[in-house]
């Protein structure tokens, strides 16, 4: 598996877990505490969003890494 599809997989399932991964603390940390706030604040309307929008810039990230 790719380091950026383990990535992106890896945030899916817990927001931040792949930016983790990737080595950036600072990214996890915002991913970790915004997406529950999203959940919880919006009542579980634009929780799923941010779990999208965490995966994808876990992938990017990692894909850019790659390219390095």
């Amino acid at each position: 598996m790719k380091p950026s599809t383990l990535a992106a997989l890896l945030s899916f399932v817990i927001p931040g877990a792949g930016q983790l991964y990737n080595g950036h603390i600072w990214r996890a940390l915002f991913w970790l505490i915004v997406t529950p706030g999203l959940w919880i604040g919006s009542g579980g309307l634009f929780g799923w969003v941010c779990h999208l929008i965490a995966a994808w810039t876990a992938w990017h990230k990692a894909q850019e890494k790659e390219r390095e």
